[in-house]
């Protein structure tokens, strides 16, 4: 039931057969009736909203039309470049609206009326009480991807002003790969008698993931991931870290060993964000080391192999970042590194997917004879560490974010460490 301009534009982007979620939500939605979805990552989630928004617009057009709102940045630009590619050849403006860039461009791009805000809850709330001039009271769609994220990452305040100020009478989708409680307190919050579209209901991995894990020792962690970047060397690497500050110290130690590494953290600038990201998927870089910030919804479709260095504590989170590789049908390999401390997050991850993973197969006695190579550039990444802690601390300038800026806040805070939220 998709218009033929837009099915020119899916032509155009090269989607040729609707994926699974897609052919449940599409019609359901074009009937006018609030969705909820649940899919595994990777599955087409964004077109499964868009669509039936763009073609709502064709028949209404109006600004403020539609509502996207979206647990990271990153995220939110993924799906304005979608729906800029969607609805190039209708015309279609869309803004994003995120923390870490300047208002008073965000407020001008607001004044002009868009017809799709993609934003993320905190900074729209912003604009919501302090933008002269923008309301939300004509709006059509709500769309709430990665909904459970949203509110894992305590948004719900934020979420329930966003609800107040937006009229009732509107089409409410909820995206989420996970169905928790919080989602379902939300859905009764926000959506009248919805349509479940349910294409994954127990939790899953993707069937082409070779999902591998290594049992070591936590002091050798480093020598290991080394062995395993030089064994499978030619692939794309994406490696999730649980800290900022961890993130950008590996970075230092794989670079000081010449490997192409970039990080990707919540102390990061926004432009510096993106930077990295371009550059990973330009292919510039081939080892993107990312904290949870990058593992939901982030389509890079030359992820091969994606690194648990530090094993996620939620189990769900594990699911979110496998699912970078082995995207729309492609193949890929995921290795979880587990030391002594993680077993039993291990085994929780296991029980939830449902499978035992192998061990990978490899070479102690080769990780052993990297063992001093890599102390000597943990040495020197530390002392890089040390001195941009100095750098920072002199200059005191806690907004300037270069590409080797680390956690100094944490050195500021008189060693406490402050796990900051992205």
């Amino acid at each position: 039931g998709v218009t033929d301009v837009l099915c020119e534009a899916c032509d155009q982007l090269g989607w040729k057969v609707p994926t699974k979620i897609q052919v449940e939500a599409i019609p359901v939605a074009l009937q006018g009736r609030d969705i909820i979805g649940l899919a595994e990552t990777g599955s087409g989630k964004t077109g499964a909203f868009a669509l039936p928004i763009l073609q709502a617009l064709l028949e209404t057009p109006q600004r403020l039309f539609a509502l996207v709102l979206t647990p990271t940045r990153e995220l939110a630009f993924q799906i304005s470049e979608q729906f800029e590619a969607l609805g190039s050849s209708i015309g279609v403006h869309s803004t994003v609206i995120v923390g870490g860039i300047d208002t008073m461009s965000q407020s001008l791009a607001l004044a002009k009326k868009p017809h799709v805000i993609i934003a993320t809850p905190g900074r729209l709330v912003d604009h919501l009480e302090n933008t002269k001039g923008f309301n939300l009271r004509a709006l059509k769609f709500l769309v709430m991807d990665e909904a459970d994220r949203i509110l894992n990452m305590d948004f719900e305040t934020e979420v329930d002003k966003i609800l107040k100020v937006i009229p009732r009478d509107r089409k409410t989708f909820l995206f989420s790969a996970t169905m928790t409680k919080k989602v379902q307190k939300l859905q009764r919050a926000a959506l009248k008698n919805p349509v479940k579209c349910a294409v994954s209901s127990k939790y899953q991995t993707v069937e082409k993931l070779q999902q591998y894990y290594i049992f070591i020792p936590s002091k050798f962690k480093d020598s290991y991931l080394v062995y395993i970047l030089s064994e499978l060397a030619g692939n794309s690497f994406m490696i999730f870290c649980s800290t900022c500050n961890n993130t950008q110290r590996t970075a230092l130690l794989l670079r000081n060993l010449g490997f192409t590494a970039i990080p990707l953290h919540g102390q990061m600038s926004q432009n510096k964000r993106l930077g990295s990201l371009n550059k990973f998927k330009a292919k510039a870089r081939s080892i993107l080391l990312a904290t949870d910030v990058a593992s939901r919804g982030l389509d890079i479709p030359h992820v091969d192999v994606v690194i648990n260095f530090d094993i996620p504590t939620h189990s769900k989170d594990y699911i979110h970042r496998v699912g970078r590789t082995a995207r729309a049908g492609r193949s890929g390999k995921s290795i979880t590194f587990v030391t002594q401390y993680d077993v039993e997050l291990f085994q929780r991850i296991e029980h939830l997917i449902g499978k035992k993973l192998p061990a990978f197969p490899m070479q102690e006695e080769e990780v052993m004879m990297l063992t001093e190579r890599v102390a000597e550039a943990q040495r020197i990444a530390r002392m890089e560490l040390r001195e941009q802690g100095e750098k920072k601390r002199s200059r005191n300038d806690d907004d300037d974010d270069t590409e080797e800026a680390i956690g100094v806040r944490n050195k500021v805070a008189g060693g406490k460490k402050k796990k900051r939220k992205a």
